[in-house]
């Protein structure tokens, strides 16, 4: 019976004037999900067309998938250094497996290939960690920049995220009318939730931060992302840093810094919005 449905089905797709491609195009611009979120999913889109195996509909089967990750593997990374990481490799398959379940939904498929699959792709964890030392935090902070410049919104918005631990978007969503004056540790509070995951997280407002917040109207400073992650490699350069500087870097900072402080990992966890405890040590 299973065989009668999927030939029924691959018959059907057969005849269909959308390609399975054009039917996630499609779908990706219909999210409504994160910026960042979304450009995840057109970068899977991109690399599924390069792929150039899986474009209709009765090419979705388990056979594919294991061709697509192969070749995944035989990517480089964005240094071109090296291959593309288990964890991006992971990612990929995340990504086209919940667009695949959306088109089960929708009864575009008769069945997910990856629910053949669970536990075939295992989540890579990157082996070390990039932070910045305390001095180099210092040597970004005390850069003198043109005041009021592209580069010195972005120090500043990267300042924000190391003293916040705050990913893009989340810091993105910051309203400091949000939060309230804590009496027991002195600082202004906050527990949100996380726009990529929706997990809870708790966040604080230390001197630094208010610095930032005060020489931006008690705003954080507003730059899109690519222009963002380009400033940041220029900061780098100008302060001396050898660690390629990106948006995610703040956040990795802050985690590091917090526990090689004597912050619990319980806290660090809450303030970053893990989903579990088992995400934080890696920082330590």
């Amino acid at each position: 019976m299973a065989d009668i449905k999927r030939r029924a089905w691959m018959l059907i797709a057969d005849e269909s004037s959308t390609s399975f491609l054009e039917w996630c195009r499609d779908q990706i611009a219909q999210l409504t999900h994160a910026e960042g979120t979304v450009k995840h999913y057109q970068t899977m889109l991109s690399r599924l067309q390069d792929f150039d195996t899986i474009r209709r509909w009765q090419d979705l089967t388990v056979e594919n998938i294991y061709k697509w990750d192969a070749w995944l593997h035989q990517l480089t990374n964005q240094q071109g250094d090296g291959p593309i990481s288990d964890a991006a490799i992971y990612n990929y398959h995340k990504t086209l497996k919940a667009l695949l379940n959306r088109a089960y939904e929708f009864g575009c498929i008769s069945e997910n290939p990856y629910s053949r699959l669970r536990g075939k792709f295992k989540r890579g964890e990157k082996e070390n960690i990039e932070f910045l030392t305390e001095e180099e935090i210092q040597r970004i902070m005390d850069l003198k920049l043109p005041a009021g410049s592209k580069l010195d919104t972005a120090r500043d918005l990267f300042v924000f995220q190391i003293w916040t631990g705050l990913s893009f978007s989340d810091a993105e969503a910051f309203n400091v009318r949000l939060y309230k004056f804590d009496s027991e540790s002195g600082t202004w509070k906050f527990t949100g939730k996380r726009i990529k995951t929706g997990v809870p997280y708790v966040s604080q407002l230390l001197p630094p931060v208010v610095d930032v917040l005060q020489k931006h109207g008690m705003k954080v400073p507003q730059i899109d992302n690519s222009d963002y992650n380009h400033l940041l490699k220029l900061i780098g350069d100008i302060a001396g840093i050898d660690t390629r500087m990106h948006s995610h870097l703040g956040r990795h900072t802050f985690a590091t810094y917090m526990l090689r402080n004597g912050t619990r990992f319980e806290n660090v966890s809450k303030r970053l919005g893990h989903k579990n405890l088992t995400q934080t040590p890696r920082y330590a």
